[in-house]
């Protein structure tokens, strides 16, 4: 027994490429060589090849057995070495998928997908915005970057980072080139408005210094900081503590006006903002607008532009992006009638 525990010590050590290709010969060899010597007992490969993979993995059916010397010598032979060496190699496999669990909750593991969305900074309403993307769609892969010790939220299309968002190596292991969009959310932890914004800029600067082309929206504490952020040419600003605040005062004037927000807001809830592509025979902002209406829904803007009612016989442009305010059964139905 010293024996065989230092040769399997010794198995342990060498290259699991190694492992696995004499595990795959042995289990061969073995197979074709039982045939050979008892082939009364073994008529094809295959009857081989079925008794040697019960008798490494120790199941034993007991429905072929050797009964010349030459089988029962290899028989003894797997049972002493091959036994050992199948054992080593299922060992592997399961350190080997632990290992990659470990790795993948301690965010150490590089995405190498695309066409994901990078989330930055975890918080809850980075939670609610995982929540509200899935509902939105739920075949997004999504990567979250923090500096946690373990990943906060793991799941099939949802990928862990570990590191300081603001180095390159950090968004090159996100895979930041390949990214449809990136979310930087405030730092929740720093009660200073100018030093979360100060961190905030600071990663937006390392976005967009090697990935430009990635439409970036980044959260801005105080709007006094916004012209810090554009020299960094990010897309789009979320402003956190003006936007909560505006929506109270809104809803102490007029009361109920919350519940317009929340519907444009949420997916699940009422009615929805919705892009729409542009359809080849609008030529105006009023057809677009018509025939939307038509169909239930109401043109709203185009792009960041909400004065539509009031150009509705300018041409519409060919790179027009045309919001609409309708419900989701609505927008399925402009889906399958314009466009199809």
């Amino acid at each position: 027994m010293y024996v065989i525990r230092k040769i399997i010590g010794k198995m342990i050590k060498i290259q699991n490429s190694i492992i696995f290709s004499t595990s795959v010969l042995l289990v061969l060899i073995s197979s074709y060589l039982i045939s050979v010597v008892e082939n009364e007992t073994f008529p094809t490969v295959f009857d081989g090849f079925w008794w040697v993979m019960t008798t490494v993995t120790t199941v034993g059916y007991g429905d072929y057995s050797p009964i010349t010397l030459g089988g029962r010598l290899i028989a003894i032979f797997l049972y002493i070495f091959g036994i050992g060496l199948i054992g080593v190699v299922i060992g592997k496999v399961v350190d080997g998928l632990a290992s990659f669990r470990r790795k993948k909750e301690a965010g150490d593991i590089m995405y190498k997908e695309q066409g994901h969305y990078i989330i930055i900074g975890w918080s809850k309403k980075a939670s609610f915005a995982i929540k509200e993307m899935l509902d939105t769609t739920n075949d997004i892969e999504i990567v979250v970057i923090d500096d946690l010790e373990k990943a906060p939220v793991l799941s099939e299309n949802i990928h862990y980072i570990r590191g300081n968002a603001s180095e390159t190596v950090t968004l090159e292991k996100a895979n930041i080139h390949k990214a449809q969009s990136v979310l930087v959310f405030a730092d929740d932890m720093i009660e200073d408005d100018q030093l979360t914004d100060g961190k905030t800029l600071l990663i937006a600067s390392a976005i967009e210094s090697i990935a430009p082309e990635v439409h970036t929206i980044v959260e801005v504490m105080d709007e006094e900081h916004l012209k810090n952020f554009t020299y960094m040419n990010v897309d789009e600003f979320i402003i956190s503590t003006e936007t909560v605040s505006s929506l109270f005062v809104r809803s102490a004037f007029r009361k109920g006006i919350s519940s317009v927000y929340n519907q444009l807001l949420r997916r699940t809830h009422g009615e929805d903002l919705f892009y729409i592509p542009s359809s080849s025979k609008w030529r105006t902002y009023r057809d677009a607008f018509e025939e939307l209406l038509d169909h239930g829904a109401t043109l709203v803007a185009d792009g960041d532009d909400l004065s539509i009612n009031r150009k509705l016989t300018n041409p519409l442009p060919e790179q027009a992006q045309l919001y609409v305010i309708c419900d989701k059964h609505t927008i399925e139905k402009i889906k399958n009638n314009i466009y199809n």
